[in-house]
């Protein structure tokens, strides 16, 4: 083994102490501390782990992580064969009866293990890891990979949509079928929004996948969710951005949702992605996709139009949740940090306290885009029914219908970018350009599809 080998993912405080004992990765060591003694094997580590610890694996099959020390002994009792850690393996010979597929890996739990020594989530972020731990893609795609940043789902901003956006557009070039884009659950409906927003006659399906639970978890959702949304990107009659996750508390099948009207709307369930005022497009269970509606941009390999995405993107704008004795000076600090739009989310039918009004009218006539959506996420603004809804329009406030919060923030991201005047962007504003906005809710969209019903209404297109 190579002197890399030997030390695997650990950094200079634990190769100090390992180097002094004559211990290395795959040694079967006896380590003891102030806590006690140890007996187990050395594992390789994550290079993003925290120095200063030796992860070992136990006799019981649990791993841990010891903190070591000057005051650390380790006894070396022998070495064990190398355990398959490798995620490069090779990529099986394409097989021209698959559909080609290009992941592309961004960071997140879907992308993550376990950190034994704080039992937090650390990023192993090569996509090549994916493929090996679900062998089963092979079964269904011609797999081709590539990392295009190396983030938690919280780091990533505005900019990173175009870098997306972009990635995609050179896939168009190429001759493939579809895109999975791994990404963290905890901002995915935000990417999702920008690249339906950024993307141009897009006609194969952009399919946006994560998980809940980390991929060495006996209950984690990640090989599920990728099957279902390699399954999706390959075989599904759509040219427009979606988001695939489980569907339901039984975790036997996937929804496909419209990625300007999906939600996480639970911290840690598996089944978290809502689609708010639609149901969901369709839902994928063994491999087979079964669609509940026909409103679907289908995929249109056929068509001379290329993908293309739009140039630009603003990253200052902001997004403001409105609650009680809300003062101005909140959006007066937007104001004064150069701030060029900002979305509200609004208490009721789409109202902010009073005591706003002056720093509204500030911003107003400042010429300053200022959306409204809705804190309850399920309706429309209303903001002709109340006095408050009425003052608010009069002093600038942009009636945003039923787009919710967060892809208001990425529409007004897309477009501050690449409008000019303050009609033009309130025009674009008010324009349904993704399906971010709809007419109606269904009539028991609200009740229905929730993940918990004992039978689901079919309907195939």
């Amino acid at each position: 083994m190579t002197e890399k080998e030997n030390y695997l993912g650990y950094k200079s405080q634990s190769i100090e102490v390992m180097k002094k004992f004559g211990a290395k990765t795959w040694s079967k060591v006896e380590i003891t501390t102030d806590n006690g003694t140890s007996t187990g094997i050395i594992l390789p580590r994550n290079k993003f782990s925290k120095d200063g610890y030796i992860e070992i694996k136990l006799k019981n099959g649990y791993n841990i992580g010891i903190p070591v020390g000057r005051d650390t002994q380790i006894k070396v009792l022998g070495e064990v064969p190398p355990m398959e850690v490798s995620f490069d393996q090779d990529i099986p010979p394409k097989n021209k009866n698959l559909p080609n597929i290009y992941l592309i890996g961004t960071g997140g739990t879907i992308a993550s293990r376990l950190d034994y020594t704080t039992g937090a989530v650390i990023p192993a972020f090569e996509p090549g890891e994916l493929y090996t731990a679900v062998p089963e893609l092979s079964d269904i795609c011609n797999l081709e990979t590539e990392v295009a940043y190396k983030l938690l789902s919280e780091n990533i901003e505005p900019s990173y949509w175009l870098v997306l956006a972009k990635k995609i557009v050179n896939l168009g070039k190429k001759k493939i079928d579809g895109v999975v884009i791994a990404h963290g659950t905890d901002t995915m409906s935000y990417t999702a929004a920008a690249l339906s927003f950024l993307l141009k006659d897009l006609n194969f399906p952009v399919v946006l996948v994560g998980s809940q639970r980390s991929s060495d978890r006996p209950s984690s959702d990640a090989a599920m969710n990728l099957i279902n949304a390699v399954t999706v990107a390959g075989k599904a009659n759509l040219g427009e951005v979606v988001l695939t996750m489980m569907g339901s508390s039984a975790h036997d099948y996937g929804f496909i949702h419209r990625a300007t009207r999906v939600r996480k709307m639970h911290s840690s369930v598996r089944h978290t992605f809502r689609s708010i005022g639609i149901t969901p497009l369709g839902m994928i269970r063994d491999g087979d996709i079964q669609y509940f509606t026909e409103d679907l941009i289908h995929r249109s390999p056929k068509s001379k139009k290329k993908v293309s995405c739009w140039p630009k993107i603003e990253d200052k704008v902001a997004l403001i949740y409105s609650y009680p004795a809300m003062k101005g000076e909140i959006l007066d600090f937007y104001i004064d940090q150069g701030y060029k739009g900002i979305v509200f989310a609004g208490s009721g039918l789409g109202h902010l306290p009073s005591k706003m009004y002056p720093a509204i009218e500030r911003a107003h006539k400042k010429k300053i885009p200022m959306l409204m959506t809705v804190q309850t996420l399920w309706g429309y603004t209303g903001m002709d029914v109340y006095e408050t809804g009425r003052e608010l329009q009069a002093i600038g406030i942009i009636p945003g219908k039923n787009i919710l919060p967060e892809v208001g923030f990425a529409k007004m991201c897309w477009v501050l970018g690449n409008f000019e005047t303050y009609d033009e962007i309130k025009n674009q504003l008010l324009t349904n350009v993704a399906g971010e906005i709809t007419l109606g809710e269904s009539m028991n969209g609200y009740q229905i599809l929730q993940g918990v019903e004992s039978s689901i209404p079919q309907k195939n297109v």
